[in-house]
């Protein structure tokens, strides 16, 4: 029994045990100082935090991995260009970017969550399709409506030179506005406590949600909807409600992530956003049936770790910088792959140690 327990255990932990190895591998041949790496891994948590957290609510709800969380990041896109555009800067701008993103990441959302309702069993594929669609329309929006249909005001800096059309990339005015907020400095690691404490915030707020009626409800969806629907939950609508939420979440994760970056790419800036999460999340140990605020913090923390280390420890190792460039991207495309393998490769092994424990039970049932 000892001995399944440990199969069952490492086989939940293969994912996080083989991108340990793989950065301690990477470190030393980095060259990377202690001081810079925990510098970097600190400002990567407050920036990436918060987005990968926005997954789990669909992941309790039984709807795998969202990737259809790039709605939210366009919404609060949005909400930053509308702000740069009114030159509104600071705390202030960010809670303005907010306000505008919140009633179209919820409207989004909603109409995300119909359409999943559509597409039971294929939820993250479908999904993923459903960001590209949004992403014609998004970029539709900002090619050919803002500055035609609705005037900028600062048209100038702004809008491209035929005189419609939001330019490729933007300068934010809210630019490290929350980083700088709170912080202290720690044996030369700058720490930003208002970001930590925003994401402190959803943590609590994901672990009490799951105590409350609907996190039940959207835990008995995420188990079996058939039992579900005959015990009386609206299986439909607390699907819906979790893609709503984690889309709202997405929203506010990128205003985040883009006050951090300081800079906006208006057009592809929220494509990598849900492939990103999804790793870090897959590398912490979480699957798409199971996940937890540890699976995300631990994740984000060793995914991005390894995304500083390996590209620099491959160009070290062979002298080639686009070598090192090239081990990033196949990094950041394999993760989702290796971890899906490895979780359908635990549910099978799961699948027989259950079967060998109930061959061995038989004998002594019988007697």
């Amino acid at each position: 029994m000892n001995n399944d327990k440990f199969k069952k255990m490492l086989t939940a932990s293969a994912v996080p045990i083989l991108f340990i190895v793989i950065s301690a591998f990477a470190i030393p041949l980095s060259q990377y100082s202690g001081t810079f790496l925990l510098n970097e891994i600190v400002t990567r948590l407050s920036r990436n935090s918060f987005l990968v957290l926005a997954l789990l609510l669909p992941v309790m709800a039984g709807m795998g991995i969202n990737f259809g969380m790039i709605l939210g990041a366009m919404a609060g896109q949005i909400g930053l260009i509308f702000v740069t555009d009114w030159g509104i800067t600071g705390i202030a701008g960010l809670l303005v970017a907010a306000l505008i993103g919140t009633p179209i990441s919820i409207g989004l959302g909603w109409f995300g969550g119909q359409v999943l309702n559509r597409a039971k069993g294929r939820e993250m594929i479908t999904s993923m399709m459903l960001g590209f669609f949004i992403s014609g329309i998004y970029q539709f929006f900002l090619l050919y409506i803002c500055g035609s249909i609705i005037p900028f005001r600062s048209a100038d800096t702004m809008i491209l030179s035929r005189g419609f059309g939001v330019r490729n990339a933007l300068t934010l005015n809210v630019a490290a506005a929350l980083d700088n907020f709170i912080w202290i400095r720690i044996g030369g690691i700058f720490v930003p406590i208002g970001t930590f404490l925003i994401i402190a915030i959803i943590c609590l707020f994901s672990v009490w949600f799951r105590k409350t009626k609907i996190g039940q409800d959207m835990r008995a969806v995420g188990q079996d909807m058939i039992v579900s629907n005959t015990a009386g939950i609206a299986v439909n609508k607390t699907r819906v409600q979790s893609i709503i939420i984690s889309t709202v979440l997405a929203c506010y994760g990128q205003i985040i992530f883009l006050q951090n970056i300081g800079t906006l790419n208006t057009y592809n800036g929220h494509d990598q956003a849900a492939l990103f999460a999804a790793a870090a999340l897959l590398v912490g140990g979480a699957t798409v049936s199971k996940a937890t605020v540890a699976n995300s913090i631990i994740g984000t923390a060793l995914f991005h770790l390894m995304f500083i280390v390996v590209p620099v420890a491959g160009k070290n190792l062979t002298g080639k910088a686009d070598l090192g460039e090239y081990l990033r991207m196949v990094v950041s495309y394999a993760v989702v792959t290796v971890a899906l393998v490895l979780h359908a490769w635990k549910r099978q092994k799961d699948k027989e140690l259950g079967r060998a424990h109930l061959r061995n039970a038989q004998p002594s049932e019988n007697k």
